[in-house]
């Protein structure tokens, strides 16, 4: 049995159900979340693996969040199967289970262990560079709702209750304006002005859904672009990061996906002119992203799209406004108005895209 020592614990991957001798376990990726090691084996039988420690304060319930993650991809390599066992490897994340058969490992100590297989040969991006890396973006997550569609939302937990929902997020920036814990509110009086004005608007997709205009999918829920592994060609190969996949709203992935892909500008970065639009990562995203959804979607749900490509970033924004106020308890700050900085940073960002939303319309219109 192979053990190493991580922040003076024994942990052994031995507890799972692989192939081959264990010869190196290393620190591996720049999760902020989730404690993630490659696990390095050899035999004739071998592959490489990936270790997780499970950040239980975030996701308490391991037990729901494995059921979700286990069922979500059962149901992917059905769909995938006509493709061939090879193929379904590398289109899908692998869940290793433990050998006594279970989806998790708990430790000693009261941390849980999961595993997966670590697939060769991709890459990911931290920042989208070409046309060609926005459309194979638009592509996985497009194919991976589409796979989905008809797993039933309710087999699936929501793993964080009111992530996207925006009344939630708007009732906690009053709470937080009401305590004042610290004295920065009179501070931020305009921007909370900008916020609110704003507040009828971005309730349209959470309206549309409480009206059962739009249904409940399983959504993704964190479509960052370097949850997207892609092949040496930069061709789609799987969607991974599945933590947060729960029932939600297509309009909330597509948003979030471009927030993080149209503005090359940093998250919080001081200079407000560095944030512009890239039209053309847009496009082909959509592009991408409709070529494999719209055979699912509905006219209702097309038309939210552009309601949550507004909504993201001005959640973002309230959700980075009420931590300031509340004395930067939630995010990692580096410097006292760092929060406030990247409240404007998201704020700018949605002021941008009102400027161009006949334009952004018409591109999905057209595909």
């Amino acid at each position: 049995m192979f053990e190493f020592k991580d922040h003076q614990r024994l942990i052994s991957a031995d507890y799972f159900d692989i192939n081959g001798e264990i010869v190196a376990i290393e620190q591996f990726g720049s999760g902020h979340i989730n404690d993630t090691f490659r696990v390095k084996t050899t035999g004739g039988l071998a592959r490489d693996y990936l270790l997780q420690r499970v950040n239980h304060t975030i996701f308490p319930d391991v037990e729901g969040l494995m059921n979700n993650i286990n069922n979500v991809l059962n149901h992917l390599k059905e769909k995938l199967a006509h493709l061939g066992e090879e193929e379904v490897e590398k289109r899908s994340l692998t869940l290793i289970p433990t050998k006594s058969g279970a989806l998790f490992y708990q430790d000693e100590e009261g941390g849980y262990w999961r595993m997966f297989v670590l697939l060769k040969d991709t890459k990911s991006y931290d920042i989208v560079e070409t046309t060609k890396q926005a459309f194979s973006g638009g592509q996985a997550f497009g194919a991976f709702q589409k796979n989905l569609a008809d797993l039933d939302p309710n087999r699936l937990v929501a793993i964080l209750p009111n992530f996207h929902n925006i009344d939630f997020r708007l009732a906690n920036l009053r709470t937080a304006i009401i305590n004042d814990a610290v004295g920065r509110v009179d501070d931020v009086a305009t921007l909370l002005q900008e916020l609110f004005i704003r507040e009828e608007r971005m309730r349209k997709v959470l309206l549309m859904g409480n009206a059962n205009e739009i249904p409940l999918r399983i959504t993704h829920n964190d479509t960052k672009f370097n949850n997207v592994l892609l092949d040496v060609y930069d061709e789609v190969q799987c969607v991974i990061d599945l933590d947060t996949v729960m029932p939600g709203y297509i309009a909330y992935d597509f948003g979030d996906a471009i927030r993080t892909i149209i503005n090359p500008a940093a998250e919080d970065a001081i200079d407000l002119d560095a944030i512009v639009l890239n039209i053309h990562l847009f496009e082909a995203y959509a592009q991408g992203y409709l070529q494999e959804a719209s055979s699912f979607l509905t006219v209702k749900e097309r038309e939210s799209l552009i309601h949550g490509v507004l909504l993201l970033p001005y959640m973002q924004a309230v959700r980075f406004l009420t931590d300031y106020i509340n004395g930067d308890t939630y995010y990692k700050v580096e410097y006292a108005d760092h929060n406030l900085v990247r409240t404007k940073t998201q704020l700018k960002l949605v002021e941008e895209l009102e400027k161009h939303e006949s334009e952004l319309i018409q591109i999905l219109a057209k595909y």
